[in-house]
């Protein structure tokens, strides 16, 4: 199974990268949802320790995929240089 949507002999190897890092910053981010959602039915106190161990891991790596994508592919840094760590309100922001 391909996560190309285009042929991909059709795509330059940078989108190929950017469709990579894509991908993989979105398992990243349902990885995080679904130990958020275990560490949330788990009964076992030491359980959901290591469950919330392991969903910091998937934030750090989606967090470090945002970052290869901040670097490289045009947008990405205008946007979250935007609306990343500020106080203001979100909404207010785009105004």
């Amino acid at each position: 199974m391909s996560n190309f949507h285009e042929p991909a002999g059709e795509l330059s190897e940078k989108t190929r990268n950017y469709i990579r890092a894509l991908n993989s910053l979105k398992e990243e981010i349902e990885a995080v949802d679904w130990y958020q959602q275990r560490m949330d039915a788990a009964t076992d106190k030491e359980l959901k320790k290591i469950l919330k161990h392991n969903m910091n891991e998937e934030m750090e790596h989606a967090s470090m995929m945002l970052e290869w994508l901040r670097r490289n592919m045009d947008g990405w840094d205008k946007q979250l240089r935007t609306y990343l760590f500020t106080e203001k309100s979100i909404l207010k922001i785009e105004e």
